[in-house]
């Protein structure tokens, strides 16, 4: 069985990282759009970064383009709405599917992991959150409504 270090995403620039690289830290994954009812929790996903980046929380946003086509910018276009409008310093990936049949390995993982309410896998919407520990174990799947604020108890107790 794969683990959550086991999987590699490119970057929105295009360099290959593996999820090695987050040994150790509290990570938070989350799919984004720019476009989306949910995007003004940008916001508070850079608050929680800021808050808790120095205890060793990471976030990492995937853009996805499968709701509603919310994401059809190019890499550099999210990049400059992400820093311009949210002001995000967290590291953003390429835009990936989340769903379907060319669902990116890491969100097969992390779907089937925690999965979501009465058991289905597939992602809901944008801005679905999975939180995982320091040792790479999926500890909590959360759906879109739930804000970045509400999370942060959670976090405060993996970094302990």
């Amino acid at each position: 069985m794969k683990h959550f270090y086991d999987f590699n995403a490119k970057t929105i620039t295009g360099e290959e990282v593996s999820m090695s690289a987050y040994r150790g830290k509290v990570v938070l994954v989350v799919n984004v759009a720019s476009k989306c009812g949910f995007t003004p929790q940008y916001e508070g996903l850079e608050k929680l970064y800021q808050d808790y980046h120095s205890q060793g929380l990471e976030i990492l946003g995937f853009p996805c383009n499968q709701f509603g086509k919310q994401e059809s910018g190019t890499p550099k276009e999210i990049q400059n709405f992400c820093k311009v409008n949210f002001g995000v310093t967290f590291p953003l990936f390429e835009k990936i599917d989340v769903n379907g049949d060319h669902t990116h390995p890491l969100y097969v993982y992390l779907k089937a992991q925690a999965p979501g309410f009465l058991g289905t896998e597939s992602i809901k919407w944008n801005f679905t959150k999975f939180l995982i520990d320091k040792k790479g174990s999926v500890i909590e799947r959360y759906g879109s409504s739930t804000k970045p604020k509400e999370i942060a108890k959670d976090i405060e107790k993996l970094l302990k």
